[in-house]
Order: C-alpha cells, then sequence, then structure tokens
C-alpha cells in the first residue's frame, strides 16, 4: 500500500522537477499542492487503492483512473492532458515511451468485428454527436484557409477542398467510403452535381443521413447504405475516404487499396483523408495513450506511418498524385471539438452515461495535444491508377485553390 508518508515524498519529488499547477485531496482531507501557483486541476482521491494509478502516471494509468471513476479530477480538459504528460513524461514510474506491437498478434479485422467497433464508437446517439460538432455534423480534420474561420465554415472548405482536388464534375459518379452523416455527398451533389453513393457501417449515421439527403430534395442523386466497403460492387469516377482508413488495420491496408482500385473506373480519381502516426514502425503514441485510445475510444483502430500508406497504396495498385499534410489543422480542429464540448457539458451529460462523458472529455483534448506534439498528423492523397496518365488532372496544383 503506497502510505501518505511516501505520497508527500513523491510529490515533494514532482514539485521540485515539474511544478505543475496540480492539487490531490487525499479521503482524509490531506492536501498536496504540487505548484506555488494556483492549481488548474485538482484530483480527489476517494481511497488508498486508487493511488497506485498516480503514481505510475502513464497516459493510460490516469485516463483509465479517470474514465474508471477510481479519482475525481477537476479543471479544463486542456489543462488535464498537459499536466497529464507531463508527468507521463517525467519518468516518474518508470513510464514508457512508444510502446511496440507487433502486428503479428493484432486481432484480425472482420466484418463482424469492425461493424461492432464503428457500433461502439459512433451509434452514441446523433444527438451527443450534434452537441460539439458543426452544425454540418462532420466529424473529421476541418481546413482552416485562413486561420481565422468559424468551425462551420472551415469544415465546409475542407470538403470543398476535397472535392475541388479530385476534379469532381457533374454528372460523374462518387463513393464516399465512411460517409458520416452524409455532409460529403451532399455537397458533391448539390454543388458539384455528382451523383453519389455514401457507405457506413453506423446505423444512427445512416437514419439521420438519410433524413438529411431527403429533407434537401436529393434523393434521386444520393444513396446512403448500410454497408462494408469490401462488400461494394459497380465502379465509380471518384472515390472519397475521409476519417475511415484507420479502422482498416495496417496488414490490411494493401487489401483496403486494392479494393479502392477495384472500384475507381478507367481515369478516376481517389482521395485518402486520414490519420497517421509520426513513428516510422508504425508504434503507438507515446506514454500508454495509444492503449487508452484502444481500449475506451477505437477498438482495434490503427495508425499506419505516412510511408506505410504510400508503399500499400502502391501495393494496391494506386500512383500517389498529391499529399498536404493538415497536422496543424486537426489540432486546431480538435481544440475547437473540446471547447464546444466543455461549453455544452450540462447537456451532453443527459445525452450519455458519466464514462463515456468522461472518456471523450479527454479524449477530444488529448487529440488537440497529439495532433499540436507531432505524435500524430493527418495526410490528404489524391491517387489514381497506376500507370494511366493522369489527362484529366492539371498540370499545375493552382486548380486547387480556384
Amino acid at each position: 500500500m503506497f502510505t501518505e508518508m511516501r505520497l508527500s515524498a513523491w510529490s515533494t519529488g514532482i514539485r521540485d522537477k515539474l511544478s505543475l499547477p496540480l492539487r490531490i485531496i487525499l479521503w482524509n482531507g490531506q492536501q498536496f499542492d504540487l505548484s506555488d501557483e494556483p492549481p488548474r486541476v485538482t484530483v480527489k482521491v476517494p481511497g488508498p487503492s486508487s493511488l497506485r494509478y498516480l503514481v505510475s502516471p502513464s497516459l493510460y494509468n490516469l485516463g483509465k483512473a479517470y474514465v474508471e471513476g477510481a479519482i475525481e479530477v477537476t479543471g479544463r480538459a486542456v489543462d488535464m492532458i498537459n499536466i497529464g504528460n507531463a508527468l507521463a513524461a517525467s519518468g516518474i514510474g518508470k513510464t514508457q515511451g512508444r510502446l511496440s506491437r507487433s502486428l503479428q498478434l493484432v486481432s484480425p479485422h472482420t466484418r463482424k468485428k469492425d461493424a461492432a467497433a464503428i457500433r461502439y464508437h459512433y451509434d452514441v446517439s446523433n444527438e451527443f454527436y450534434g452537441a460539439w460538432l458543426d452544425s454540418g455534423m462532420v466529424y473529421s480534420c476541418a481546413y482552416f484557409e485562413g486561420g481565422t474561420e468559424d468551425l462551420a465554415a472551415a469544415q465546409l472548405k475542407k470538403i470543398d477542398h476535397i472535392l475541388t482536388k479530385i476534379g469532381v464534375q457533374p454528372g460523374q459518379t462518387l463513393l464516399d467510403i465512411g460517409c458520416g452523416w452524409g455532409a460529403l455527398v451532399m455537397r458533391a451533389a448539390s454543388r458539384f452535381g455528382a451523383r453519389c453513393v455514401g457507405v457506413t457501417l453506423s446505423e444512427n449515421q445512416v437514419q439521420l443521413a438519410r433524413e438529411r439527403v431527403r429533407q434537401a430534395g436529393l434523393q434521386d442523386r444520393i444513396e446512403i447504405r448500410l454497408q462494408d466497403y469490401r462488400d461494394v460492387e459497380g465502379q465509380f469516377d471518384r472515390i472519397t475516404s475521409v476519417g475511415m482508413f484507420e479502422h482498416v488495420g495496417v496488414q490490411h491496408l494493401p487489401e483496403y487499396f486494392r479494393h479502392v482500385n477495384k472500384l475507381l473506373a478507367p481515369g478516376g480519381v481517389a482521395m485518402n483523408h486520414g490519420i497517421t502516426t509520426t513513428d516510422v514502425d508504425n508504434r503507438s503514441t507515446p506514454y500508454g495513450g495509444g492503449e487508452f485510445i484502444d481500449k475506451y475510444v477505437f477498438p482495434h483502430g490503427e495508425l499506419a506511418h505516412l510511408s506505410t500508406v504510400i508503399r500499400t497504396m502502391q501495393e494496391g495498385g494506386l500512383e500517389v498524385r498529391d499529399v498536404e499534410n493538415l497536422r496543424r489543422h486537426y489540432a486546431k480542429t480538435c481544440a475547437t471539438w473540446t471547447e464546444n464540448f466543455e461549453s455544452n457539458a450540462e447537456r451532453i451529460k443527459t445525452l450519455t452515461d458519466p464514462k463515456r462523458f468522461r472518456i471523450w472529455h479527454v479524449y477530444l483534448a488529448g487529440c488537440a495535444y497529439a495532433f499540436a506534439h507531432d505524435w500524430i498528423s493527418l495526410y490528404q492523397i489524391v491517387c489514381g491508377k497506376a500507370g494511366e496518365e493522369p489527362s484529366q488532372i492539371p498540370w499545375s496544383r493552382r486548380y486547387m485553390y480556384n
């Protein structure tokens, strides 16, 4: 058992080494301040058994303790994450850096497992996501063209940026793999004149997306399907995948891109917009952060390094034609989501259970931190069938910004 005397020595060591604006309050009322400045975060420890999480302060241990209710934490999420990362990075408790993971031991991705993972993450409720996303319900990296746009404007710019990059023309067919609540296909149909199919494994997303399509009068141009991407057939002039390939699994990326290639019509253009790790060996984010995400947020999710994505695209018969890094755009997006989440906290608490509230509270702020510190990144990659002459793409990238 970790005694109060040992805790006092531990807190003194942290205070001398890090000086964090953190207050720890024990079950008996005893209080430890880890800095001379006013505390920004307060941790209440309900009993001696909870102290083990603090003395081995990996992001996984701290996140688990908060989520499971082993400790009570008050403060802004951004401060919670900053302090948690400082503790984890300090080496106190022998916290590890990036954890290696043998891809041979990763649970295989099956239709059943992938559908269950998607339902776990996305089928909380549409009202839950609507409480902190923009009005278009876009749950992916926004594009802050000037850096000053509000979230709704930046999300619309992101969609237009994608559709302009891949050169969508009136009458063309477009497949959106992982269509979410339908914002991209609705824009592609209404502004660019495309005929669209959107697929997702989330029943909640399908229901709302179909209703939004109906309300917009776009039923003749958009079909929303509850369907696994592996079961899609036919060919499409344009294909988009936005925030979906993170669920595919690193080992399955060649297979995934081969299927995209199969679905892409001759002369067609595709874009993959997704999160990548910045670790060249495809290892998890540092200090147990990836372990927390896998257990509580995205079961079976895996991030590949950009080099792995490009290699597996080529293995799938696709040629990379354009790559754009939007890392800082996602840092700003996640920071905005965090602010929205906290501003609407009381309403959100009525839309889900306390545990899930705490998961998303730290998850969104943790993602903002990870993107801001280059632990993870976001790339838009435009591609076409390998060996084709991309005559439909202009010589200069200038067309992307018209």
